[in-house]
């Protein structure tokens, strides 16, 4: 099996350390987050979607 976390080279593995690791983001667990940084991300991503949603609709009238 691949070993996800190894680096693919030194830069990779340097960039890594300075950034805190910002390449494994998609691996975090979002709720480890503070309850209200969270729920500000749901309601913006509700919003976002209702939004879209309205657009489309009201489009569909005209």
């Amino acid at each position: 099996m691949k070993n996800e976390n190894k680096p693919f080279n030194d830069v990779i593995d340097h960039f890594n350390k300075v950034e805190g690791n910002a390449a494994n983001l998609a691996k975090e667990d979002l709720k480890k987050l503070p309850k209200p940084l969270r729920y500000f991300g749901y309601f913006m991503a509700a919003f976002f979607s209702i939004s879209i949603l309205l657009m489309i609709i009201l489009n569909l009238f005209n």
